[in-house]
C-alpha cells in the first residue's frame, strides 16, 4: 500500500506488515515507543505488540480495526459488509486485493482534502482480509491501551468493533468528533492526543 503500491501481489498479508514495522524499529533502534495505528493499522500494531513489546510503551488506535488472536478481518466485520468486500475483490483481481473506494465514505467532506486523499490511496490486500491472528496473546500483549474514537460521523466498518470494547477497563477510550480519517479531516486534534502519550 502507499508508497508499497507496486510490491502488491496475493501474498502481502497481515504478517507482511507486522514484520515491515519490527523491521523499522529493529533498523532505527527504537525502544520505548508509542505505536498508533489507523484502521487497518490497528491490526498491524497488534501483531507487532505480540512480537516486539518490549520496544513499546503505548499503543494508540486511532479509529482502529480490532480482532483478537485466532480471528481474521473479515470474521469481526458485520456479515454484509464482509460479503461486499468478498465479493468485490473476487470481481475486481480475482481475490488478489480489494480496489480504491471513494474517499466519501470515510467522512470526509471538504472537497479539497477529499480530492487529496483520493489521489493517495491504492488498492488494499485481500489476503489481510482473510489470514486469522496467530499472536498467541490477547490484544496488545499487556500494554497500556487507547483507542480513538472518531464519532462524527462514524465509520460503519468498525461501529460493532468499537462496540464490544468501550467500556472495559483495559481500554482507555477518547472521542473525536470528526470522521475516520482524523488525520486529514482534525489534524491539530489529532496530533494533541497523540502527544499525551509521548
Amino acid at each position: 500500500m502507499g508508497e508499497r503500491a507496486h510490491l502488491l501481489s496475493r501474498e502481502v498479508n497481515l504478517d507482511t506488515h507486522v514484520r515491515d514495522v519490527i523491521g523499522l524499529i529493529d533498523a532505527e533502534e527504537l525502544e520505548g515507543i508509542v505505536l498508533a495505528g489507523h484502521s487497518y493499522g490497528g491490526l498491524v500494531i497488534t501483531g507487532v505488540a505480540a512480537r516486539a513489546k518490549s520496544r513499546i510503551r503505548q499503543l494508540v488506535y486511532l479509529d482502529a480495526a480490532l480482532m483478537e488472536d485466532g480471528q481474521s478481518w473479515l470474521q469481526v466485520m458485520p456479515p454484509e459488509i464482509a460479503a461486499a468486500r468478498r465479493k468485490l475483490a473476487r470481481e475486481s483481481s480475482g481475490d488478489v486485493s480489494l480496489p480504491v473506494p471513494e474517499a466519501k465514505v470515510f467522512g470526509l467532506s471538504d472537497p479539497a482534502d477529499l480530492a487529496w486523499v483520493q489521489r493517495r490511496m491504492t488498492p488494499h490486500p485481500f489476503a489481510t482480509f482473510e489470514q486469522r491472528a496467530g499472536w498467541g496473546t490477547p490484544i496488545g500483549n499487556g500494554l497500556p491501551l487507547c483507542y480513538v474514537d472518531c464519532a462524527d460521523p462514524v465509520y460503519a466498518g468498525l461501529a460493532e468493533v468499537k462496540s464490544r470494547y468501550r467500556g472495559d477497563a483495559a481500554w482507555n477510550f477518547i472521542e473525536l468528533k470528526t470522521g475516520h480519517e482524523a488525520m486529514v479531516s482534525a489534524p491539530e486534534e489529532t496530533a494533541r492526543i497523540l502527544l499525551r502519550f509521548a
